[in-house]
């Protein structure tokens, strides 16, 4: 019992030194970051993320929000535009509400691909590329309704058209955001981009009933198709440094997508993500679904009041991104997301027994604060935990579970406020979303830390007289570690965390055996698809993780480091 408590404690001890909760081990990495704070102007030094508007100094990220804001404004008047004509040429609420399949149907169908093209190919490029596509889906939309020859199916297709754009779109677009920002200022960064999307929410629709009203819908479709142009303008200007050649240049679409799903599994800061972005949004979007409903027939108010509402939404979004960098400076992600989730929930609750509109303008301006300080915090704590490898392939699924759940919870919500009634489907959704904060326990969210980002680049390319040809696997890896018997079940355990890193940077399987007949001489092996993907294994460590690999080899009683062996398939 003795021997088996002493195995615990140590035990424990060597997971806080592995997690980097050790002492000694964080202040040297606080001696480097401060002389790598010294070698930057003063403009650049972390201070500088206490102002919410201080990644506007970076040329091109100023260029690029200021760019992407007018390109939001122009979709928000191209989604009233696409549903006021669908009225005009088939007035069936089935077309009506089958625009917004076609929006969102190509996330699900081509959402992971789309992240897995963004990590193997120049992004740059690709978003030159899906910018100038969804740019002729707009203009020709605007050419063929100007010219009075617009269908139902041209409409559906070319909504279909851009939100594949969109969704191709996407992934490349979060994963610059690291590159075009230091990484002290990425959570204000977030939270700008945030703002525009907002504003662009709140100003869009109205701008559009306008146009619609004065001029046609062509006009809100030829200006969506503009505010392309400006965008492709700005990525086109960007000199974004090349890539160094690695062994993720031959990697298939399909091969990583696979590897970025993997990796999102087997990492528990984007997992814990996950489960606390997919949680939040299904009672998150109660809200959005059913806001022009509860406008009308409980606050008896009218498409400009609905405007009035979004902008409420909109105003509080941007009072949330100024409070927010001074929140990150006193509270952690966790804190923040859970009284975020606490304020929508109340905003949420308040929409079923409010019948003022000026109360329910201050419960959607409050909401706003909530809406903007959630989810940024949700996307600030996935762009700190993912390397850039996999990064816009692992946000690819967070957009996947965003947007998907917004879908289908607004369905939910939708018929639950036909069936039941408006008040009884805002009351259940805020209480889903007050339930939400006792996940926080078994699924905390965390700001990762540079090291867990870092490529390691420690382990030597084997050697051999004639390299393996990159197709040919499995391959099956063994390292032989020799451990003192009594050290035994310290290592058995320390290791798992090992075999967690191995699996989620490629391996299909994995497993630690011991010698039945040499006690303490155990096997570490594991299965990679083919020899190209164990080369990516190499690329893929990341300083935390050499550091963990270490603290294993530390048992390691051998005079001659652990022995590593591959093993290639034979048929």
């Amino acid at each position: 019992m003795l021997k088996l408590l002493n195995a615990k404690v140590s035990y424990s001890h060597w997971r806080q030194r592995a997690n980097g909760v050790d002492h000694a081990h964080k202040n040297n990495w606080r001696v480097v970051g401060l002389a790598m704070e010294s070698t930057l102007p003063l403009t650049s030094r972390p201070e500088a993320g206490e102002r919410p508007w201080a990644p506007l100094q970076y040329e091109m990220f100023r260029w690029l929000w200021i760019a992407s804001l007018v390109s939001h404004v122009g979709t928000w008047m191209q989604n009233v535009g696409a549903g006021w004509l669908m009225t005009i040429l088939h007035s069936s609420p089935l077309y009506v509400s089958l625009i917004t399949t076609a929006t969102s149907l190509p996330v699900f169908l081509l959402g992971v691909p789309a992240g897995a093209a963004a990590d193997i190919v120049d992004r740059r490029r690709l978003l030159i590329f899906t910018q100038g596509f969804m740019l002729a889906a707009a203009g020709m939309l605007a050419f063929f309704t100007a010219a009075g020859r617009a269908t139902p199916f041209v409409l559906l297709l070319t909504t279909f058209a851009l939100g594949i754009g969109s969704t191709l779109n996407d992934p490349a677009w979060q994963a610059i955001v690291p590159e075009l920002v230091p990484r002290h200022e990425l959570a204000n960064a977030v939270s700008l981009n945030s703002v525009a999307f907002n504003l662009a929410r709140a100003a869009g629709p109205a701008l559009g009933g306008f146009l619609i009203a004065a001029f046609s819908p062509a006009a809100v479709f030829f200006l969506n198709a503009l505010s392309f142009v400006g965008v492709i303008f700005v990525i086109w200007r960007w000199k974004r440094p090349k890539a160094a050649q690695s062994a993720a240049a031959s990697e298939r679409i399909v091969q990583a997508a696979w590897a970025g799903l993997r990796y999102v599994r087997y990492s528990p800061g984007m997992s814990n993500v996950l489960v606390r972005v997919g949680a939040f949004i299904i009672g998150g979007s109660a809200i959005w679904s059913i806001l022009p409903i509860v406008t009308e027939q409980e606050l008896h108010g009218t498409a400009t009041g609905y405007g009035v509402l979004l902008g409420c939404i909109g105003s509080g979004a941007v009072l949330g991104a100024f409070l927010l960098a001074k929140f990150r400076q006193r509270f952690s992600p966790d804190q923040i997301v859970i009284a975020s989730g606490i304020l929508w929930g109340l905003a949420t609750l308040s929409l079923g027994f409010v019948k003022s509109f000026p109360l329910a303008s201050l419960a959607m301006f409050a909401g706003g604060v909530a809406w903007v300080s959630e989810t940024s915090s949700f996307n600030v704590a996935a762009q700190t935990v993912l390397p850039a490898w996999v990064r816009a392939r692992a946000l690819s699924v967070y957009l996947l579970v965003f947007q998907g759940g917004m879908a289908i919870s607004s369905v939910i919500w939708g018929s639950l406020a036909e069936h039941y009634g408006i008040r009884t489907s805002f009351i259940v959704a805020g209480v889903v979303l007050l339930l939400t904060p006792f996940l926080a326990k078994h699924f905390p969210l965390r700001e990762g830390e540079e090291r867990e980002i870092t490529i390691s680049a420690h382990w030597p390319e084997p050697v051999f007289k004639t390299p393996p040809d990159p197709e040919r696997g499995p391959v099956l890896v063994q390292v032989e570690y020799l451990v003192s018997p009594q050290d035994s079940p310290i290592f058995t355990q320390a290791i798992q965390e090992l075999g967690r890193i191995r699996r989620r940077d490629g391996a299909i399987r994995w497993g630690i055996f011991e010698d039945a007949a040499v006690p303490g001489r155990f096997i570490e092996s594991f299965l990679v698809e083919n020899w190209a993907e164990y080369l990516r294994q190499h690329e893929r460590m990341t300083l935390a993780d050499s550091e963990i690999e270490i603290e294993i080899q530390r048992f390691h009683r051998g005079q001659d480091p652990p022995r590593i062996g591959h093993l290639l398939a034979a048929v």
